[in-house]
Parts: C-alpha cells; structure tokens; sequence
C-alpha cells in the first residue's frame, strides 16, 4: 500500500467531497483492496476499471486516492462544467477532465485528458461508458476512448475489477439503495496491459479496437479472480442489442 493522499493536497472543492464521503464509505462499506502496488506512484497513468454499479465510483475513488496515493481524476461531458453554478464550480475546482463529445475528430474530444496525463495526472476511466448491462454483470465490450487515451499520451494502463457494489445499488435492476448490512467493496487492481505491439503504429480502427479488447481481456481476468467464476466466453455488446430493439420497435 503506498499510502493516503492529505487533503490539502487535494483542493477544496475534492477535499470537501473526500470529508462528505469517506465517513460514508466508513459506514457502509467493508474494504478488500488488493493490488495497490501496481498502480505508479507518481506520472501519467490510466485506471481502466469496470462499471457495475452507479455506487462504484465511490468505492474506485477511495481506493484511488486512499489506497495508492494518487489523486483520482474522472472524466465527464465538457458541459458539466461550464457556468458559475455548483455543478460547473465543483468540477473545475476539483481537478475533473472534459471530454468535448461534441468535436468532429475523436482524439481532439480527448485533448484535455491526453493533456493531463502528460503532466503526471491519474485518469480513472470506465472503457464500457456506462454500468454493465450484461446479465451477470460481467464487463461488455467496451468503446475504444482507453486505447486513444493510452496510445496518444503513451500512459501505462492499470485494469482494475471492482466487485460488491451492485449489492448496494443495483443499477437498472432494483430501487433504493441497500446500505445494510455492511457491504464489502473488492477491488482488484493488475500490472499494466502489455501494448507494446501497438506503439507506433496508426489509430486504425483495427488498432484502436485492439488495444481496447487487450486492456478489457485484463480488466475481465481481474474480475474473475475476484468473483471466483468464469466469464462467458461470449462478450455482451450493449450497443448491438440497443439497435435490434429499436428495429422491432420501428419494424
């Protein structure tokens, strides 16, 4: 474990955020971390994690920045933070990443979080874009924004698999939360994703999926040690299953 970050190093609006929540995280959650010691502890990195839960963005982000030591950034729509309202003020202030998605060319909707690892910041990252949909919750096939980031910035990516959080909050599934009794939050997180027969070479889509399905093939390994199962062999590919309901429904 390389240790806690100090609030003052983390700003007001992400220090006031870490006092609100951590005593939360305290309450409800019961922790197995594992695999802190893969994560660098200083330069540009990328958390490549899977989604499973609207809960777990708390738990990767205790882990992130309680467990290793570095400050978690996330990324979210540039119009989040735009305005002088909490929303906006927040994000600014808390040091979060705008993915401009409205930008014709996919990389340059990236350019502040490329920016940001050049400067030795760690990007937490969900690949899938959204919370599994899958029926297990196993970690679908996810959009190719990771294999950008890594091959753009040329930042290591560390998989993590998260696990426990749908109990708390099954997204899509259930309503309320279900705080007690104690949940325990497993996260898992691995060495980083060998890419090296991908550096140099052009952002093709063939690239590009490539590196994405190597980084998912590792976050998946992760979530199996922790679960103690075995994935399908077949990936769930939400987008795929979104357009044939829409033909039926059109039809």
């Amino acid at each position: 474990m390389q240790g806690r970050v100090p609030l003052r190093r983390l700003g007001f609006w992400y220090g006031l955020a870490a006092c609100i929540l951590k005593p939360l995280t305290w309450a409800f959650m019961k922790k197995d971390w594992r695999g802190q010691e893969h994560v660098p502890a200083s330069g540009g990195v990328i958390i490549a994690a899977n989604h499973i839960s609207h809960a777990d963005p708390i738990a990767l982000a205790d882990y992130i920045v309680f467990g290793t030591g570095r400050v978690a950034r996330f990324m979210a729509k540039a119009s989040l933070f735009k305005g002088r309202g909490l929303v906006g003020s927040v994000m600014r202030g808390a040091g979060q990443i705008p993915v401009h998605r409205q930008t014709a060319d996919a990389s340059l909707a990236l350019r502040d979080a490329v920016a940001a690892l050049q400067r030795g910041e760690c990007i937490a990252i969900y690949p899938e874009g959204t919370v599994s949909r899958d029926p297990g919750k196993w970690p679908m096939q996810a959009k190719t924004g990771v294999a950008r980031l890594a091959l753009l910035s040329g930042a290591p990516v560390v998989p993590v698999a998260q696990w426990g959080a749908q109990d708390i909050l099954d997204s899509y599934r259930s309503k309320g939360l279900h705080l007690l009794p104690r949940t325990t939050m497993h996260v898992l997180a691995g060495p980083p994703v060998d890419l090296s027969e991908y550096e140099g070479r052009e952002l093709t889509t063939e690239v590009l999926r490539g590196v994405t399905d190597t980084v998912m093939a590792a976050v998946t390994r992760l979530v199996e040690e922790l679960r103690g199962e075995t994935a399908p062999a077949e990936v769930h590919v939400h987008e795929r299953r979104s357009a044939l309901s829409d033909a039926r429904r059109t039809a």
